[in-house]
C-alpha cells in the first residue's frame, strides 16, 4: 500500500511540475518539441554555464565547481543569457493568460491610522468618593440603587452620631458663654466632620441639638457604586458611595506594541458605535499608559470625549481609529504586492521583454492599502501586483533575493582587477562565514587588496585538493593565498590568523 501511495505521489508531483513548466516556459516546450535530439546534436551551443552560476562560463562541457554538470546555452535559448540568479522569462501571452497585472513604485503621503477597540469609562478625575467622618446609623437613605442621577446639593443620606450630637452641644455652650474663641473652634470641629454651613447656621439660630444630620451630593452626577442601606452602621473608613458625570467621557483602548511608538498624546481620534450607526464622536489622545500589558502584549491608550447628550454610557464597546497625520512621501507599494512569508519578505521586479525575478525587501509601516518599503526596491521600478505567487515559486528556485549579484559582481571585479595588474595571485585576511565540505567551498569576507585596488568584500572560494578543511570552522580569522584558476578563486594555503606585533 505505501509503495502504491510513493508512486501516485510521484506521478501527482511530475503532472504538476509540467504544469508549472508549461505556464511559465511555453516557449521551452516548444522548443524542445520542434528539436529532436539528432536536431539538438547538430547545433552549435555558443558556451557552457554552471547550472547555479550563469557567469561560470567554459567553451566547452565539463564540470561547475560545485560538481554538476555544465550546461548548453543555445542562440536560440529560451533562458535568460547574462541575467541573474533567479530571473525567470514568460511569454506575453502567458503574462496575459495568467492576468498579470504590474505596478510602478512611487513615493506619496502615508496616511497612517490605527483601527482599534474600546471600551468607555467614568471621567476618573471627576469621580467622587463619599465616607463618613464619624461613626453612626444611617436612618434615612435618599438614593436607593446604582446608577441614580443626582445633583449637587441634594441630600444623600441622615446619618446619627454621637459625636455629632456633642460637637453641636459644644458649640451651643460657646455661644452661651460669648467666647469667641471656643465658638470659632467649635465651628471649626464641625466642619472638619462634614456637616454643611447651612446646618451650622440653623443651629446658632435656633440653638437647638439635632439628633440626626443630613449630608448633601458634593457635585451633580450618577450614583456609580452604592454599599450602605438603612440601618447600617458606618465608620470614616467605609465606602458608601461613588458619583461619577458623564457629560465628559473616557474611552480606554489598546494598541499592539509595534504601534506604541506612531502614538502621541493630543492625537485626533473618530470613534464609532455599532448601536448608533451613521453616528461619529470626535475626540483625542489623553492619555499613553506607561506599562505594556505582559499577557497580551498591547498598551493601553486612554482617550477623551464630549458627552453633553448622555448617549456615551460606561461599559459601551466602541471601534475606534487614531489618526497619524499626514507625513512626509515615502515609497510604498500596495499590500497585496507583498509576498510575506514568515521568513522574509519579497517582491517580485519586473525587469522589462517578460523578465521577472523575485527580491528581498525590508518593510515598515502600512495603512489600509499600501505598505512601506524601507529596502530593496528604488523609485520607478515596476512591481508585480497579481499572479506574482506563481512567479515567484519559480524565481525563487535559484534566486538569491538580491537586487542584484553583488557577491558575482564582486568576483568580476576582483578578477577583472588581477588581469589588469598581471598578477592572479593574492595574499589577504579573512573571516570565514559558511564552509561546504561537498563542494569544496568556502564564503569567506576577505579584507582589502591593495595591490588590486580592491575594497573589503564577501565572495565564495573554492579549496585547493590540499586544503584540509576539518581544520576551518565559520567564523574563524584566516590568512589565506588564492589564485585565478579557469575563472575560480582557488585558496592554495590558509592558516589561522595571527596577529603581528611591532617590536
Amino acid at each position: 500500500m505505501k509503495i502504491l501511495q510513493s508512486l501516485l505521489l510521484v506521478v501527482i508531483g511530475s503532472v504538476l511540475g509540467g504544469g508549472s513548466v508549461y505556464y511559465l516556459f511555453p516557449e521551452f516546450l516548444n522548443m524542445s518539441s520542434s528539436l529532436s535530439m539528432e536536431q539538438m546534436d547538430k547545433k552549435e551551443p555558443l558556451y557552457w554555464v554552471a547550472p547555479m552560476n550563469p557567469d561560470f562560463k567554459r567553451d566547452k562541457p565539463g564540470k561547475s565547481p560545485m560538481g554538476m554538470d555544465l550546461l548548453p546555452i543555445y542562440a536560440d535559448s529560451p533562458l535568460g543569457i547574462d541575467e541573474e540568479s533567479g530571473t525567470v522569462r514568460i511569454s506575453p501571452d502567458v503574462v496575459n493568460n495568467l492576468g498579470v497585472r504590474i505596478t510602478q513604485v512611487i513615493r506619496q503621503s502615508l496616511k497612517s491610522e490605527i483601527k482599534t477597540v474600546g471600551y468607555v469609562q467614568y471621567d476618573e478625575d471627576k469621580l467622587i468618593h463619599v465616607h463618613p467622618r464619624v461613626e453612626g446609623w444611617v436612618e434615612k437613605l435618599y438614593v436607593k440603587a446604582t446608577g441614580d442621577p443626582v445633583k449637587k446639593g441634594q441630600a444623600l443620606y441622615t446619618l446619627y452620631s454621637p459625636n455629632l450630637v456633642n460637637a453641636q452641644e459644644e458649640l451651643l455652650i460657646a455661644l452661651q458663654r460669648k467666647n469667641e474663641r471656643l465658638i470659632r473652634a467649635a465651628q471649626t470641629r464641625l466642619k472638619a466632620l462634614n456637616v454643611s454651613a447651612w446646618f451650622i447656621a440653623s443651629l446658632k439660630k435656633t440653638r437647638k441639638v439635632k439628633q440626626s444630620v443630613t449630608f448633601y451630593a458634593p457635585q451633580s452626577g450618577v450614583v456609580t457604586m452604592l454599599n450602605i442601606r438603612e440601618g447600617f452602621f458606618v465608620k470614616p473608613e467605609t465606602s458608601m458611595m461613588t458619583i461619577g458625570q458623564i457629560d465628559e467621557v473616557w474611552v480606554q483602548a489598546e494598541i499592539f506594541e509595534r504601534q506604541a511608538e506612531q502614538v502621541k498624546v493630543g492625537l485626533p481620534v473618530t470613534m464609532t458605535l455599532s448601536y448608533l450607526p451613521g453616528r461619529e464622536w470626535q475626540g483625542k489622545v489623553d492619555y499613553i499608559y506607561p506599562t505594556l500589558d505582559q499577557t497580551t502584549r498591547t498598551l493601553r491608550v486612554r482617550l477623551r470625549f464630549d458627552n453633553k447628550d448622555k448617549l456615551l454610557m460606561p461599559n459601551m464597546f466602541t471601534q475606534v481609529i487614531i489618526h497619524m497625520g499626514v507625513e512626509e512621501p515615502i515609497l510604498m507599494l500596495p499590500r497585496e504586492a507583498v509576498i510575506r512569508t514568515g521568513d522574509m519578505d519579497r517582491v517580485v521586479l519586473a525587469l522589462g521583454e517578460g523578465s521577472f525575478k523575485s527580491i528581498m525587501v525590508k518593510i515598515g509601516r502600512s495603512d489600509n492599502d499600501y505598505i512601506e518599503i524601507l529596502e530593496g526596491i528604488n523609485d520607478g521600478d515596476n512591481i508585480v501586483v497579481s499572479a506574482q505567487f506563481l512567479i515567484d515559486s519559480e524565481s525563487s528556485k535559484t534566486s538569491d533575493f538580491k537586487r542584484m549579484n553583488h557577491e558575482m559582481n564582486g568576483m568580476r571585479a576582483d578578477m577583472k582587477a588581477a588581469v589588469e595588474v598581471e598578477n592572479p595571485s593574492a595574499e589577504v585576511e579573512g573571516m570565514i562565514n559558511l564552509i561546504m565540505p561537498t563542494h569544496r567551498m568556502i564564503n569567506i569576507t576577505r579584507g582589502s587588496i591593495p595591490k588590486w585596488n580592491r575594497d573589503e568584500a564577501t565572495l565564495d572560494f573554492i579549496a585547493d585538493d590540499d586544503i584540509d578543511l576539518s581544520q576551518l570552522a565559520k567564523g574563524q580569522k584566516v590568512d589565506f593565498r588564492f589564485e585565478i584558476d579557469n575563472d575560480s578563486f582557488v585558496i592554495k594555503e590558509i592558516k589561522p590568523h595571527t596577529n603581528k606585533e611591532v617590536e
